[in-house]
């Protein structure tokens, strides 16, 4: 079972050597890793020369500063069976692509395979996430699902013509691409599961100034993915209000921190929620100008 391993990066370097020495730690000599570089700058040439001769190293350079897009060229230029999208900034555990391999390995009509964010300080990060191994359905998509712990076979992510661009960073609706395509991957009767043990590590930015200022654009891309998949109100309900729950218990508990990126977080998925056109399909083009 080979790998084919997409990184969109832009503003790191430190980072990309770390979950390069992650990947070295997995043991396999059948793993490509495909860089797409959205830098203006070279920052990222010493450390594609330093691991060049011992990792299978792709460098394509995007001037678009779009991380699906990136992803998509990525895709284009993947050979092998399997293809993931590691973020910049996480590391794999030791046996962590052995453990995906053995899942795909075992059930051939397997196509898509997830599991949760590990915060570098143990436990889980990142999100809520299901304690339950199991099929991902449109009800529990959106507590299996996050972009850099997504397994694919490669058919089946190019069948679904990779990543909607509109989403995800460098778009207003800045997050929940995943979720969007494991969820146009189920519709087409492809199966994916949800493992909780297969983990990825990648910091835990949750309730920091950091998340504040993101949580706006980030609540607009799950609000816009929520309703284009027309999921019932049991679904999208409670992602409405839980978010107006923190704030409130924020305020009364005197967090500001938290009461602001949790109002922060409601009024973005609102906004994408009530946005026009979240349209099933989209064309994918630079996908069919990679191909070219």
């Amino acid at each position: 079972m080979s790998f084919s391993l997409v990184v969109a990066t832009r503003g790191r370097d430190a980072e990309l050597a770390e979950f390069f020495d992650s990947l070295l730690a997995q043991g396999r000599t059948d793993v490509e890793v495909i860089v797409v570089d959205q830098n203006a700058d070279e920052r990222l040439a010493p450390i594609i020369a330093a691991y060049a001769g011992r990792l299978s190293l792709l460098w394509r350079r995007s001037a678009i500063a779009n991380a699906c897009h990136a992803r998509n060229l990525g895709l284009a230029l993947a050979r092998a069976e399997i293809v993931g999208f590691p973020d910049d900034d996480c590391t794999y555990p030791p046996g962590l692509l052995d453990r995906v391999a053995a899942g795909f390995a075992s059930d051939p009509a397997l196509a898509v395979l997830t599991g949760p964010a590990a915060s570098p300080e143990g436990g889980l990060g990142s999100g809520r996430w299901r304690a339950e191994p199991g099929p991902i359905t449109a009800a529990n998509v959106w507590t299996s699902v996050i972009e850099f712990n997504l397994f694919l076979r490669r058919e089946v992510a190019l069948a679904m013509g990779g990543f909607d661009e509109r989403l995800g960073p460098g778009t207003p609706y800045g997050s929940a691409e995943g979720n969007d395509l494991v969820l146009r991957a189920v519709r087409s009767g492809h199966a994916a599961r949800y493992e909780p043990t297969q983990r990825v590590v990648h910091p835990d930015k949750r309730l920091t100034p950091v998340a504040v200022e993101r949580a706006a654009l980030y609540g607009r891309g799950l609000g816009f993915v929520l309703r284009r998949h027309a999921v019932p109100a049991s679904v999208w309900l409670p992602f409405l209000v839980r978010p107006l729950g923190g704030a409130l218990l924020g305020l009364l508990r005197g967090r500001m921190l938290a009461a602001r990126y949790y109002w922060a977080t409601l009024r973005g998925r609102l906004a994408g929620f009530t946005a026009p056109g979240p349209t099933a399909g989209l064309p994918l083009p630079a996908m069919a100008e990679a191909a070219r």
